[in-house]
């Protein structure tokens, strides 16, 4: 987890505030991305410098979800990282301390294939240093998915239609 709530980051003077982000994950939530199985109801999170960074973290599916952040100082967080880790239907909250620099650090879900079918966000300290790639809602696709969401939701109708149809033909020729 990795969890840190008074050691402060070698730039910061003091804590410069608290901010509180209550983050759901689920696939109900990655309906309107292409592409997408699983993804957070937030892509964009934003802090100011040296703050108090608390996630309640929900996870709405029945298998476990990660909210972890890359990149912050690995003199504080072992490996450079802080997450937290919720099984099917458990809400789990941790905190940390964000370090000055205008930085836009990396979120995902660090389960096989997660983030790649879209458990991805970004968490922009000091506004950010600019959006990161293929963020849901963000940023363009780094491989762009070549159909429109739901695309085939409304197709499958049509293509009941034209089974029954071929198959009571075959039916009468038989």
């Amino acid at each position: 987890m990795n969890e840190n709530t008074d050691r402060l980051p070698r730039d910061c003077v003091e804590i410069s505030g608290q901010v509180e982000f209550h983050v759901r994950a689920g696939a109900e939530f990655a309906d309107t991305f292409p592409g997408s199985t699983f993804t957070y109801d937030q892509h964009s999170l934003e802090a100011p410098a040296c703050s108090l960074v608390t996630v309640v973290f929900e996870n709405r599916d029945e298998v476990r979800h990660q909210w972890m952040v890359h990149g912050l100082p690995r003199y504080l967080y072992p490996g450079g990282m802080f997450h937290i880790e919720a099984n099917g239907g458990e809400t789990v909250e941790g905190s940390f301390i964000v370090p000055s620099d205008r930085q836009s650090y990396l979120v995902h879900c660090d389960l096989t294939q997660h983030m790649e079918k879209g458990m991805k966000a970004q968490l922009l300290v000091a506004g950010g240093s600019g959006d990161l790639w293929s963020v849901p809602g963000v940023s363009g696709d780094f491989y762009p998915a070549e159909y429109p969401a739901g695309a085939l939701a409304g197709w499958i109708p049509v293509i009941l239609l034209v089974a029954l149809l071929g198959a009571s033909i075959l039916l009468r020729r038989n």
